[in-house]
């Protein structure tokens, strides 16, 4: 009686050599990814070396590679010179505003431009990404008549409001929602009974949320190191943090104390690194997110 020929699991494989295996970095990996490292953390490492210091021993020649114990002095000499409480309370507000309003109508425009249809999407698209090479000195003089025109000057409002939504963060979001939001999935919500608000805070959010915070975090980083709208239109009485730091350090070449003023930048510098800390791993979930397809 013939019977058929089952696959019995000793049956010998054929492997090829190394395959399934996974790839594992080797002493080379690791010694370019420690020198790479070293590269990227080591000016932050001098600015708290820097900091740490007095202005003559800044100006050595070697200059120093260890920190001293002049921190405290230096950050009281700058929050003396410039009124650094009142500028990071300042940036805090406008990069935060900023970075929630260009977030939040960006993922609005993307969402319009990239599952919606009606009339001059293409070329409305076109326009609004052209606007990207347009230099931003060409708008200060009449934007700056704009805000003098409503007595808005050295206040925040002056800052915010000619940042609230961004060219970039229009296309990027356009982008990203192009290909992870499916037609399907808005028609189903349609189906459903749900109207357009309901489609975008229960549909496009959710989808997008990974490129929304991605976004979030480069325009909260680049609105809090802007420095030359906010030094046209504010002043020292109520500055940003970038403002406040044009005025540590006084006098004129050698007079220059660059001791004081690399403790400002560090100051400075501190919430960007804390926020980075704390939502880092979300930063990095959002992008890898939108980088891996199904």
């Amino acid at each position: 009686m013939a019977t058929n020929a089952l696959p019995t699991t000793g049956a010998k494989r054929r492997f090829r050599p190394g395959a399934g295996d996974h790839d594992k970095a080797g002493p080379v990996t690791y010694l370019v990814l420690g020198l790479a490292a070293v590269v990227s953390l080591f000016p932050l490492y001098w600015t708290f070396v820097a900091a740490s210091s007095t202005g003559e021993r800044v100006a050595q020649s070697p200059p120093p590679l260890f920190p001293s114990g002049e921190l405290w002095n230096n950050i009281s000499t700058a929050w003396d010179q410039a009124a650094m409480g009142t500028a990071l309370v300042n940036s805090t507000i406008v990069a935060g505003c900023v970075a929630l309003s260009t977030v939040l109508f960006s993922t609005l425009a993307g969402f319009a431009f990239a599952k919606l249809t009606f009339r001059g999407r293409n070329a409305l698209l076109t326009l609004v990404v052209a606007t990207m090479t347009v230099p931003p000195q060409l708008s200060v003089i009449p934007l700056y008549r704009i805000i003098t025109g409503l007595d808005w000057g050295n206040h925040l409002q002056a800052v915010i409001l000619p940042s609230l939504v961004a060219a970039f963060g229009v296309f990027f979001m356009r982008q990203f929602l192009s290909e992870a939001l499916p037609f399907e999935l808005i028609e189903a919500a349609r189906v459903d009974g749900a109207n357009s608000l309901r489609i975008i805070w229960h549909v496009v959010f959710p989808v997008a949320r990974p490129a929304m915070a991605v976004l979030g975090m480069l325009v909260f980083v680049q609105s809090w190191n802007d420095f030359f709208w906010p030094f046209v239109v504010l002043t020292q009485q109520n500055p940003t943090v970038q403002v406040a730091l044009s005025a540590i350090g006084g006098g004129s070449g050698h007079d220059i104390n660059q001791a004081v003023i690399m403790t400002g930048a560090l100051v400075g510098t501190l919430p960007l690194l804390l926020i980075f800390a704390l939502l880092g791993k979300y930063i990095v979930g959002g992008i890898t997110a939108g980088a891996v397809k199904s």
